[in-house]
């Protein structure tokens, strides 16, 4: 059974690595939430500033709805007159279409000039009653209604035109600003939220990390006994400074460990015993989890006869160490 000091050492050890990993899980976990906050904000923040920016656009919009009434007044009773000069309305609505141009004042005007300028002419040339200007008179009436037609057709229908095309476009503009400034916005808050959580991570594994080293220093001792009692060795601590050996690792059989330095990765010099060997913390390159003990090249160099081979390789035989 370990001594009593041995035992106080080892629970306090434990207590304290593990109050110290605590509190730095702890800090850690306050300052991501402490973080996510930050984000949320910088998000809402984002929100508000892009209705901001949007709020200009939404009153500018309404006037100009407002300006784009009239054309959309215009465009359905406009495109009704066109179906009815083409007929698309029925006989009785093509004839009254037709009837009011006809009779417009407009219309009705210009023929008359016309007229009074044929007659002018026929006059001046002595050919009043000639077949020339009869057939002029007669021509003339219906050719002009013709063209009327025709340019009140195309009227109507630029119109139409016109007030759908510029609907669409200030709505389509209208809709890509907004929305490309809604999308920049919303797409800068959540970068800056995935910055921001980045860097709270970073600063959460930092204060982890700092603590890491604390923590597994605190528990070397434990470790160490764990070990030596996993030999069959009374615990203790006298050991490591020449006392009872302190090497561990794989065991090949009897009390012969495996210890070449060529076998051994992730080496850390925990203590030098009084002979000069030094005491170290170890991991074997196949992996497997970390081992206190002695190097057999160090070992050789001072005790020879406590060295063993396993092949190519060199073991320890800790019994024959010195203060083993």
């Amino acid at each position: 059974m370990p001594d009593p000091v041995t035992g106080l050492i080892v629970g306090g050890t434990q207590l304290i690595g593990g109050a110290i990993q605590s509190r730095a899980a702890g800090k850690a976990a306050g300052q991501q939430v402490e973080v996510a906050e930050k984000g949320i904000e910088e998000q809402r923040r984002q929100l508000d500033e892009l209705r901001n920016l949007l709020q200009p656009y939404v009153q500018a919009g309404l006037p100009a709805i407002e300006g784009l009434r009239p054309f959309a007044e215009a465009g359905a009773p406009a495109l009704e007159q066109q179906q009815a000069l083409a007929g698309l309305r029925g006989p009785e609505a093509q004839r009254a279409a037709i009837s009011s141009i006809e009779q417009s004042p407009l219309l009705q005007a210009q023929m008359r000039q016309g007229e009074e300028a044929l007659l002018q002419q026929a006059s001046a040339t002595g050919g009043l009653r000639g077949g020339n200007i009869q057939a002029a008179l007669a021509q003339f009436r219906p050719g002009m209604l013709q063209q009327a037609i025709e340019d009140q057709y195309g009227r109507l229908g630029g119109l139409t035109a016109l007030g759908q095309l510029t609907t669409q476009n200030i709505a389509q503009l209208g809709q890509a600003s907004a929305a490309g400034t809604g999308t920049a916005g919303l797409q800068t808050g959540a970068n800056i939220a995935d910055l921001l959580g980045q860097q709270g991570a970073a600063r959460a594994g930092g204060t982890l990390g700092r603590a890491a080293p604390f923590v597994s220093a605190m528990n070397l001792p434990s470790q160490f006994l764990g070990l030596q009692m996993g030999m069959g060795r009374t615990p203790g601590f006298g050991s490591l400074f020449g006392g009872a050996p302190a090497g561990a690792g794989v065991v090949t059989g009897g009390s012969q460990t495996i210890s070449d330095r060529r076998l051994k990765t992730d080496v850390t010099r925990l203590a030098t015993r009084s002979d000069g060997l030094g005491v170290y913390e170890f991991r074997y390159i196949w992996g497997g989890p970390a081992y206190i003990g002695l190097m057999a090249q160090e070992v050789q160099a001072l005790y020879p006869d406590a060295v063993g081979r396993m092949g190519e390789f060199l073991t320890v035989h800790y019994d024959r160490v010195p203060g083993g």
